[in-house]
């Protein structure tokens, strides 16, 4: 089994932190994305909290019929280290497997692997490079620490730093792919790169091939991965390129790729734009609010009701949603909503947010900003595949009402 293919997954999920939260995104193409959960850093193992804050880039991967989730925290009251998480769904709720860290002394950027012959290995580290061997538990590890040694023939060489010969940096990514193991990893700080090399084994000797994508984004830091989806090949980043982005205020970006000939991995530009939709938004089953492949003003916040909601919305703000697949034609659409103020509108437009007007929903004030009801509107002239934009009106210059999901109807 390859861990890094999701070859027969009908939607791909991502799992990431902001800063101190923990958040799980799925997205039922690599454009359109929903947020599903966010959960507080510290983790709790008998009432007892070991890690505080920072929760840093973590890993998730499946075994024995569990999820694996990899983080590194802050030790309370100390420093980084490397702890693990482990629930039913990849979406949570995740436990503490083992109410301390797996491993300690200022560890960060974990990536996990499971070869083909089962043995799974746990690769990590900011300057240094090590690696364990984990066990099918997937919550300890057999042997000692390894320590990869980093050589400009493994690692490439890094100019006027004899401290730093190699390029590494951090962010390693371990995989396998038509036999070949790929070791990509964040290099040069700052501001960083991505670079790569190979081994035919998982524990090396490696081999430097070179840059994968150069600096840009307005980003000191980068941190990438590699899957196969859907009979693509995607390459996921970070950058600080959004309106208000930076090293700390970080955008996740995907682009798609085609390997050489040989194996290897090319150049790969950052854009605007992302890799093309895969497949159609269903709009006829429950959509949460937070499906976005692009928005203006909007914020998410926990909600109520469970998960998150959308909210801090006010007058000429919206949400896009691309390809939505309409069919023959919606008839109506409804919106979980929340209001303490007097409410406002939603818009329904294709293709522009002054694009065709097919709906207007009206809400009123709930009462509370938790307070939820279901409004429904009529709809006409939504169909085949479209754009959709959410766009919400009101009067005045404060917050209008909070957004938790909508779904529309054809009449069926």
């Amino acid at each position: 089994m390859n861990s890094h293919r999701f070859e027969n997954s009908s939607a791909l999920l991502f799992f990431g932190v902001v800063l101190n939260n923990v958040s799980v995104a799925k997205a039922d193409n690599p454009i359109v994305q929903t947020i599903y959960s966010t959960d507080p850093a510290p983790v709790v193992y008998n009432n007892r909290v070991w890690a505080d804050a920072n929760a840093w880039a973590p890993q998730v991967v499946p075994r024995n019929g569990k999820f694996y989730a990899y983080l590194p925290m802050r030790r309370r009251g100390g420093s980084m280290a490397i702890g693990v998480g482990v629930a039913d769904n990849i979406t949570g709720p995740y436990r503490d497997a083992l109410g301390k860290p797996l491993v300690e002394n200022g560890e960060i950027d974990p990536t996990v692997f499971i070869d083909d012959n089962g043995q799974a290995y746990l690769y990590w580290g900011n300057p240094n490079l090590n690696f364990v061997k984990l066990n099918t538990d997937m919550i300890s590890y057999s042997g000692t620490v390894n320590k990869v040694a980093l050589t400009t023939a493994g690692f490439g060489t890094r100019p006027g730093n004899a401290q730093r010969p190699t390029t590494f940096e951090e962010a390693p990514w371990l995989y396998k792919r038509d036999g070949r193991y790929y070791m990509m990893y964040a290099a040069n700080c700052c501001s960083e790169d991505i670079r790569y090399s190979m081994s035919t084994s998982a524990t090396g000797p490696w081999t430097y091939k070179g840059v994968i994508m150069a600096t840009a984004g307005k980003s000191f830091t980068n941190h990438a991965g590699i899957i196969d989806y859907s009979g693509n090949s995607y390459f996921f980043y970070h950058n600080g390129g959004l309106p208000g982005g930076g090293g700390y205020a970080r955008s996740v970006c995907v682009e798609r790729f085609n390997y050489n000939s040989d194996g290897t991995i090319p150049t790969i530009s950052m854009t605007s734009n992302g890799a093309p939709q895969v497949g159609t938004l269903n709009p006829y089953v429950r959509q949460e609010a937070e499906t976005i492949a692009w928005s203006v003003g909007v914020e998410t916040e926990v909600c109520s009701e469970g998960g998150i909601n959308v909210g801090f919305i006010n007058n000429g703000d919206y949400i896009k949603v691309r390809g939505v697949a309409f069919g023959s034609g919606a008839t109506s659409f409804s919106a979980r909503v929340a209001s303490a103020a007097s409410g406002g509108k939603i818009e329904l437009r294709l293709g522009s947010t002054s694009g065709m007007l097919v709906g207007t929903c009206t809400i009123l004030s709930t009462g509370g900003w938790q307070s939820w009801t279901t409004v429904t509107c009529p709809v006409s002239g939504a169909s085949g595949t479209q754009d959709l934009f959410l766009r919400f009106t009101g009067s005045g210059s404060s917050e209008l009402f909070n957004f938790n999901w909508w779904q529309f109807s054809n009449g069926n």
